[in-house]
């Protein structure tokens, strides 16, 4: 078994779900740059019982859906969930060719999910390529060269396609042979997670016990920074002024976290303005977050927050140590688990995006966290360097052309719960110009080099700054500001 997850491993996209860091024992993976992939588009030979309308829909890169394949509906036939049965029952030891082969004559696009399910785990050699066949046939597609389940998976998600029933049993097949934590969370059925968006980001779930905060994740996990040392102002002179932290007032107490040490850990636990925090930083999606984790139902304990090694949309997925219950961590809301069950959604605090020296001269009294993060380890001051900047890396579907896919927002709720996008640098430029960023009742002012946001009235309005693919795809009604002129 230990020889066959090695080979899992080695076909697999080993791409760190959002850091190339982790602990100091933490193998740092490798991203290769592929080039572009095509995709034309056929006729599929299926009975038409559902054709979304799909064709004017953006892709990340640019290009146009095309129309979505034709699915059936009701039950799979029986020789099809036969094939499934033979494909994933032995997916850890080999895949069947002859089942996977059958499944592209099947007629069934639905089964293309758990096709592109296996292109994420195989990246080369017979399966690989039979699996494309297959799904070329089942989507009257074909796909040529670049990163072939990335490309694939786009077109799913934004073709929204019905999974195929049973879905989620075959696909936790493989992900629970790479990390067995997972189980907890497919095996959840009243979970809302949807399992066609899940993916696996290339490293392993943080699950380690609270009093071995200083040991390495095993097997190339992202570890939690859990209370972590902390300095005064003057004693940040380590962390250059012109290098971004992501800042935090709660109870008056501010904080900042310097992005580099965010990039390695992504996640942080601490303690502020007497209050309990987590702090999810996803590089994919340019999101760091912060929720009151001391603000739960009765009953349960203070949470503490870590990475699952999960993605659902380029967005990392987070847990409860204690409850194991799984959390969208772009809304808060859990999705799985005992906090699933009472309908629990974390209290969101502001993130303010800020450079260190406008976050320390706009808040004197700040903390920020120690150079070595109170782990006495050393961290680069640019870990992963311009690796998010060329649009996402992993599979988002379709995307809302109103902003560039990547332009950092400032993303805002109204009072009414009405979503707001704030494009950040032209929200800057008009803020130095002395005009007002305002829309739907909620003004943008500075806070340092960064962005907050309060009603007409100067009650704060909880904010975080995100790439407008992330926040666009989980607020899809949201309303743009636009600059005057």
């Amino acid at each position: 078994m230990m020889r066959f997850r090695a080979l899992i491993t080695v076909l697999s996209i080993v791409a760190v779900a959002c850091s190339t860091g982790g602990s100091a024992a933490t193998t740092t993976a490798t991203t290769t740059t592929t080039p572009a992939t095509t995709l034309t588009t056929s006729t599929p030979s299926v009975a038409p019982t559902l054709v979304p309308n799909t064709e004017d829909l953006v892709l990340a890169d640019g290009s146009t859906l095309g129309p979505a394949p034709v699915v059936p509906s009701g039950p799979l036939d029986p020789q099809t969930a036969a094939d499934l049965d033979l494909v994933f029952g032995t997916v850890t030891t080999g895949v069947d060719i002859d089942a996977l082969t059958r499944l592209g004559q099947s007629g069934d696009a639905r089964v293309a999910w758990l096709l592109a399910d296996l292109l994420r785990f195989f990246q080369r050699g017979e399966v690989f390529e039979t699996a494309i066949d297959s799904f070329g046939q089942l989507t009257g597609t074909t796909v040529e060269g670049g990163s072939v389940w990335r490309v694939v998976t786009d077109r799913l998600i934004a073709w929204d396609l019905p999974e195929p029933p049973g879905y989620v049993e075959w696909k936790r097949i493989p992900f629970e042979f790479i990390e067995p934590g997972w189980e907890p969370f497919f095996a959840d059925p009243g979970s809302e997670v949807d399992w066609r968006h899940l993916s696996w980001g290339g490293v392993l779930m943080d699950d380690r016990p609270l009093e071995a905060v200083t040991e390495p994740c095993p097997q190339g996990c992202i570890a939690a920074l859990d209370d972590p040392a902390v300095t005064d102002a003057a004693g940040g002179d380590w962390y250059p002024d012109e290098r971004v932290v992501f800042g935090v007032v709660v109870g008056g107490e501010a904080r900042a976290y310097p992005k580099n040490i965010m990039e390695i850990h992504e996640m942080v636990n601490d303690t502020l303005g007497g209050r309990r925090i987590g702090l999810p930083y996803c590089t994919l999606c340019g999101s760091a977050q912060a929720y009151l984790t001391d603000s739960v139902p009765a009953g349960f304990e203070t949470l503490e927050l870590r990475t699952s090694g999960l993605l659902t949309r380029s967005n990392k997925v987070m847990f409860d140590l204690h409850t194991f219950s799984m959390f969208d961590t772009f809304l808060g809301t859990a999705v799985t688990g005992p906090l699933h069950e009472v309908g629990f959604t974390l209290e969101p605090v502001s993130v303010v995006t800020s450079t260190w020296a406008d976050w320390k001269a706009a808040h004197p009294g700040t903390t920020i966290v120690a150079e070595d993060g109170g782990l006495g380890r050393t961290y680069a001051l640019d870990p992963l360097g311009d690796r998010d900047s060329d649009g996402p890396i992993f599979p988002i579907g379709d995307v809302d052309p109103r902003l560039p896919v990547q332009q950092q927002v400032l993303g805002v709720e109204a009072p009414d719960g009405t979503p707001i996008a704030f494009a950040v640098d032209a929200a800057r430029r008009s803020i130095d110009a002395g005009e007002k960023v305002e829309l739907a009742g909620v003004v943008v002012f500075s806070d340092g080099a960064g962005l907050i946001a309060q009603l007409e009235d100067g009650t704060p309005v909880t904010s975080h700054q995100a790439f407008w693919f992330a926040w666009s795809q989980f607020h899809s009604d949201t309303l743009v500001w636009t600059p005057l002129g």
